[in-house]
């Protein structure tokens, strides 16, 4: 299903356009539309599902359609870290460049100036607010939290709060908020202790279940940890191991793959690319030489991971590490169809190690780390946890320390809104140090989730900013990228 069918509205398409999404998961299939239609809903679904995406999109377009009050606090997205919370910034910073709609991440730590931005935004209002319990219940504590207006509740990763022993913070928070308000749990499992907190927060709810589909174990998945530098060199060397019919190489950025497609053009292998760029009658062509065995390597975005069926794939290359665990499965899922076998290999920046290590988790199983051939010289260790922090790029939105002022955009990084840095989860109400997310922004909208930057279409068209978007961003460290697939 694409995003298009779903009826929202223009500048928020321009933001999804914008970061190359074209169609939903799963879980954003079968949650979107009730949330559009004002049910609340108990979700089960794990990280790497596209979860965040299926409720920011529809809150976002509910903010953008129906009256509400600019200086009230309108939606509130509690979860339990700060890790998250930083997460769920970007995923907004990225979606919404093109609307109007403002946010802050509320977590804690840092020092009074953090607070006290905090403070500023919190009392003069601002549409969604993405905090962990402790140090939201720090700022209702001292009176000036505006939630009168608040019409929607997100509680995130439920059954961890749950286990953290944030029940009692969470039922205080909502028992500030007004009565009437859409709510929205997602959780990965449903224990008893879970639904009896949904029957008191949530009002005839509908219940949706929903499993990442995991790759069919006639896939043999191997990884190569890397510097970025030696990815083009290695994507040469494994081609040439083997006379491979039929190869596929995803990047997460076009540019990447134009990088890549002329360096293996250069080496003369049989190749093209696929992209946004393209013209539709191109891609066609590309793809029924692929089929027909006329070409044997395509180089291209996830536009092609998607819904496209061609059997017969000897061999899938992640030259980026895709964004989530429902991106890497469909990608991989190319090899192995039908009866057929098939290997899949990830190369593994050491920036992309803590978003790799997440794809792991949710597999349920390691995937093995090939040694990188000697002549390429020293590779990094694979230490998922020395890299926490790498990847992303930081950003909320907001003028000072909250929501989008909705002046001009200055260029230069940091600001004054969400936090985009820290590793300890918000147990405790500390909060690690970083650059804020939610201050004046770069160039260009951002990603969701970290490191490489989606496929985007080349033009910013309908409420967006009348300037070009710039090819890059500077970089600012955050613990955990993630994106709607």
């Amino acid at each position: 299903m694409n995003f298009s069918e779903f009826g929202l509205h223009e500048r928020l398409m321009d933001g999804i356009d914008a970061m190359g999404y074209t169609t939903a998961t799963p879980v954003q299939e079968q949650v979107m539309q009730p949330i559009l239609d004002g049910k609340d809903l108990i979700v089960s679904a794990q990280t790497g599902t596209g979860k965040t995406a299926a409720f920011l999109l529809p809150l976002m377009n509910k903010l953008i359609t129906t009256p509400h009050d600019a200086h009230h606090i309108n939606a509130m997205v509690i979860v339990p870290t700060r890790e998250l919370a930083v997460q769920i910034a970007q995923a907004m910073e990225g979606i919404s460049y093109f609307t109007s709609v403002s946010s802050i991440a509320v977590y804690g730590g840092g020092d009074g100036n953090s607070f006290a931005i905090e403070k500023k935004a919190l009392s003069s209002g601002a549409d969604v607010v993405i905090c962990t319990p402790g140090r939201m219940i720090a700022h209702l504590n001292m009176g000036y939290v505006k939630l009168q207006g608040l019409k929607y509740l997100i509680l995130d990763e439920a059954d961890r709060m749950l286990d953290m022993g944030f029940n009692d913070d969470i039922m205080k928070i909502i028992s500030f908020l007004p009565k009437q308000r859409q709510n929205l749990l997602f959780s990965a499992t449903m224990p008893m202790k879970m639904r009896e907190m949904a029957r008191k927060i949530l009002v005839d709810p509908l219940e949706i279940n929903i499993s990442i589909s995991k790759p069919p174990e006639k896939i043999v998945q191997e990884a190569f940890v890397v510097y970025e530098g030696q990815k083009i060199p290695l994507v040469k060397y494994v081609l040439s191991q083997k006379d491979f019919q039929s190869v596929i190489v995803f990047c997460s950025k076009k540019q990447n793959v134009k990088a890549l497609s002329n360096e293996l053009k250069r080496a003369r292998f049989s190749i093209e690319e696929i992209h946004s760029d393209l013209e539709q009658t191109q891609r066609e062509q590309v793809l029924q030489d692929f089929r027909n065995k006329k070409l044997k390597i395509l180089v291209a975005t996830d536009i092609l991971s998607r819904g496209i069926d061609i059997e017969d794939i000897d061999l899938v290359i992640n030259y980026d590490v895709p964004n989530d665990g429902e991106d890497y499965v469909h990608r991989i899922g190319r090899t192995a169809r039908a009866s057929s076998e098939g290997t899949a290999y990830t190369f593994i920046s050491e920036q992309e190690q803590q978003k790799f290590a997440r794809i792991e988790e949710l597999l349920g199983k390691p995937v093995t780390k090939s040694p990188v051939p000697e002549q390429f010289g020293p590779a990094p260790e694979y230490n998922p946890r020395a890299h926490r922090g790498s990847g992303g790029r930081g950003g909320g939105r907001g003028g000072n320390g909250g929501g989008r002022s909705g002046g001009a955009r200055p260029g230069n990084q940091g600001g004054n809104g969400g936090r985009s840095g820290g590793q300890r989860p918000d147990g405790d109400g500390n909060r690690a140090s970083g650059p804020r997310s939610g201050g004046n922004r770069p160039n260009g909208p951002r990603p969701v989730g970290g490191g490489s930057r989606p496929e985007r279409p080349a033009r910013p068209e309908g409420g967006g900013p009348n300037r070009p978007i710039t090819p890059s961003i500077p970089r600012v460290e955050r613990p955990r990228p993630s994106g709607p697939s």
